[in-house]
């Protein structure tokens, strides 16, 4: 199983941007499937940005879509969310994730590794 380990959430105002990233422990990590989900607190986990292990699909939610970019470096193991124009009600615990298929990749139960999350937390 993959270990993977997200940083960079923190406090920030309103319209500012922030960049997290999860890094995996295994080199199996690049032939895999990645996507961000979020939690806001009392709430369901929900999908927020997915990319193909080839990089060449790419898809977000509606609520992120144009202000949110998810990319990879395989070099280095790492996807990346680079999340711009944040909104208070995109506060939540940012977790990121990879699955062996690419099917229904907008549903939790295809992933099979999971980070522990990284706190974002947007102020108006």
């Amino acid at each position: 199983q993959v270990q993977l380990v997200e940083s960079g959430g923190r406090l920030v105002e309103a319209g500012g941007s922030l960049r997290l990233s999860c890094a995996a422990s295994e080199r199996t990590f690049t032939e895999k499937h990645k996507a961000w989900f979020r939690q806001a607190q009392g709430k369901d986990r929900e999908f927020v940005a997915f990319i193909s292990r080839s990089g060449s699909t790419k898809d977000y939610a509606e609520s992120v879509e144009g202000r949110f970019t998810i990319s990879t470096d395989n070099a280095k193991n790492t996807v990346y969310l680079q999340m711009n124009s944040l909104k208070p009600e995109d506060t939540g615990v940012y977790y990121c994730a990879a699955s062996p298929t690419e099917y229904t990749y907008r549903l939790r139960r295809v992933y099979d590794d999971w980070g522990q999350g990284t706190q974002v937390t947007v102020s108006s």
